[in-house]
């Protein structure tokens, strides 16, 4: 069965989806519009709920499942470097290692059962994170109360937002666990993480996130990396568009030495930023191209959808001029059909024309406005109406006109008024046997 076409897009979505593309930075259009339809069309929430997803936060609509977090471990070109513990020198040395080893080597059985046995009666609460900034701040804080304040930078954040400034900056992330019970912690964090040369070197080269084991977030981390003794350096950086561990630093190391393998480790690396650098440069470019393009085909868009909307517009004032006209045609044949049959009916309600020796006949020659003559009899008693419906009848005769006598001139009063509802006869018009009667036209008046 084939899939249903998607629904065409409006300029308005459309905007939408472009503006939602420059600003989350994404290549896929099709995962830009799902995104939107998601949220209804609101860019806002869907900008707010993309940035909550690079910050770590679970997205509102697509929860990830608990699993580990996504950093890639298994890199078999991983560079491990471990410090192993100094060995006793002497026959005091060597006297104090044995006396003391059957008792370090009981506490820690011991606490390892203990511990074992501890995990079926209250799961581990380090399991459950609620809080991971608090455990960090909380973490920077007790480190600065037990060591001063000259120290890297902390990253004051989670793990995953600190991967993914890592990522976004293209800079090498250097991670750090603490292990609160360590007999070389101290040691580590006095003598060697709190130097000058050392804090200057991770402060300009990379960015620094640390944790204790003891709290949530640090002990999620722990699980992910994995180390195998304390003090535990990883250092993280974006690979094959993968954020991977590519250097591990395990046991006490010193501040030269740690300086060297750490810029040991990034030299070794310093190619992946590279390229992807370059690909990221590649993929703006192509992104500003795109965007330019889309630019000018929604201008492109704009103009022929205002072209379309003038040609529409002068296509529906042609049709309106157009039926204007035809209704004025239709009107001006019905004005002339209703004028022919009002004369028709005029015509047939004159009374007949009297003989020519009727005592009281009255000849009328009448001059109409186009020169023509028409001569009619009439009677003295007859009102002057009849003689305005006779030439009303004529096809000759305007369609308004009025009756004009020559000398003297005076308008003979046709048709009833509101002063005079009867119009006289002609004899009380003062009419003469033989009348010379001129019709003037009204029509342009």
């Amino acid at each position: 069965m084939a899939a249903p076409e998607e629904q065409e897009l409006s300029q308005a979505q459309t905007e939408k989806l472009l503006q939602f593309q420059d600003l989350t930075g994404l290549e896929s259009m099709d995962q830009c519009r799902r995104t939107l339809e998601q949220h209804n069309w609101n860019i806002e929430a869907a900008v707010q709920d993309r940035l909550n997803e690079q910050e770590g936060v679970p997205s509102v609509f697509n929860p990830p499942p608990t699993r580990p977090l996504q950093v890639n471990t298994a890199d078999h070109r991983v560079y491990s470097y471990i410090v192993s513990r100094t060995q006793p020198s002497g026959l005091l040395g060597w006297s104090y290692y044995l006396i003391m080893l059957p008792f370090r080597f009981t506490y820690y059985t011991l606490l390892d059962i203990f511990r074992f046995a501890l995990s079926f009666i209250r799961p581990d609460p380090r399991g459950r994170v609620t809080d991971p900034v608090g455990d960090v701040v909380s973490f920077i804080h007790s480190f600065e109360e037990k060591y001063g304040r000259s120290h890297p930078v902390f990253y004051q954040g989670t793990y995953s937002q600190a991967l993914n400034d890592a990522k976004r900056e293209l800079r090498f992330l250097l991670v750090y666990l603490h292990g609160d019970d360590h007999q070389d912690t101290d040691d580590f964090c006095r003598n060697t993480l709190c130097t000058e040369e050392v804090l200057t070197f991770i402060n300009t080269r990379m960015l620094f996130w640390a944790c204790s084991t003891s709290r949530p977030e640090g002990y999620r981390v722990s699980q992910a990396l994995r180390e195998n003794a304390y003090p535990f350096l990883a250092v993280i950086v974006l690979k094959d568009r993968k954020m991977t561990v590519v250097g591990r630093l395990e046991g006490l190391i010193q501040p030269e030495d740690l300086i060297n393998q750490l810029n040991f480790i990034m030299e070794a690396n310093q190619a992946n930023l590279t390229s992807e650098r370059l690909e990221r440069e590649e993929r703006n470019q192509t992104q500003v191209l795109r965007q330019q393009q889309d630019e000018a085909y929604l201008e492109s868009l704009r103009a022929d959808q205002e072209k379309e909307r003038k040609k529409r517009a002068e296509q529906e004032q042609r049709r309106q001029e157009e039926e204007l006209a035809r209704q004025s045609v239709l009107a001006e044949e019905r004005r002339r059909q209703t004028l022919e049959e009002e004369k028709e009916r005029k015509s047939e309600c004159l009374p007949p024309e009297p003989p020519l020796d009727d005592p009281d006949a009255v000849k009328i020659v009448f001059k109409l406005p186009n020169d023509s003559r028409v001569e009619r009899r009439f009677l003295f008693t007859q009102s002057l109406t009849v003689i305005h419906d006779f030439l009303f009848s004529l096809k000759e005769t305007p369609e308004k006109f009025q009756i004009v006598t020559n000398f003297p001139r005076r308008v003979l009063p046709c048709l009833p008024t509101e002063e005079q509802p009867n119009p006289p006869t002609l004899k009380e018009a003062g009419l003469s046997r033989s009348e010379v009667l001129f019709v003037q036209d009204l029509t342009d008046d």
